[in-house]
């Protein structure tokens, strides 16, 4: 039998614009703890590494000293728990499907591809928004940051669930918005559809990929190559 072609996606940034949700509940949690707010632009260049380093990267950016690290430690944790709470209870007051993403996973679908999404989103939270947005039942499997004991960039994240899926990674390709992303897929030795003006603050010039797209619109051309 004939193994089927596998497609891995991430999430925020790439299948679903949530950056202005994580604005909201990220402004929240500074607010709370008396830190300087941010706009959604600056947001999108902080999501790629999950809510701790959203959070983390936003105060260090700031260059707040006055804190030691150990009680820096102890306040981000207090911070990151309100995050992903707030968060959780606000997930899709704003976010958006990326444009092309449901003709895209029609087709997908059609064309008999396993899809699975690899996401450093907790997975409790991938799960509520992908349901909540219309599209879970695409999925054969969702890994989030929690799902094993280590997530990209470690190749292991996007391998496993190959794995999982009764793949076979030289017939897999990961469709991401970041070098966090690109770095997981080059490592594991699959090939890398970016999307531009992702979830970072590198140019698409200094991430790894091999093939670049603005959207999903038109993206079967490419994965038609693969099969």
């Amino acid at each position: 039998m004939k193994q089927k072609f596998t497609v891995l996606f991430d999430l925020d940034g790439t299948l679903v614009d949530t950056a202005p949700d994580l604005m909201l509940a990220h402004n929240h949690v500074m607010k709370k703890f008396g830190y300087p707010t941010k706009s959604t632009e600056d947001i999108r260049n902080l999501v790629g590494k999950g809510a701790g380093a959203l959070i983390g990267r936003s105060i260090w950016g700031q260059a707040k000293k006055e804190f030691n690290k150990v009680l820096d430690d102890k306040i981000k944790d207090e911070m990151v728990k309100e995050f992903v709470n707030f968060y959780g209870k606000n997930i899709i007051n704003e976010s958006t499907l990326i444009n092309g993403v449901k003709e895209f996973l029609k087709w997908c679908r059609e064309q008999n591809i396993s899809m699975a999404v690899c996401t450093n989103k907790q997975e409790h939270l991938s799960n509520d928004l992908l349901k909540k947005i219309g599209i879970y039942d695409f999925f054969e499997y969702v890994a989030g940051s929690d799902t094993f004991d280590y997530c990209k960039p470690d190749p292991r994240h996007l391998t496993n669930v190959v794995e999982i899926l009764d793949g076979d990674v030289k017939k897999t390709i990961m469709i991401g918005d970041s070098e966090t992303d690109a770095n997981a897929a080059k490592a594991a030795e699959i090939p890398v559809i970016l999307l531009e003006n992702g979830y970072t603050e590198k140019n698409t010039t200094e991430i790894y990929h091999n093939h670049l797209i603005k959207d999903f619109v038109g993206i079967e051309k490419i994965i038609t190559k693969y099969l």
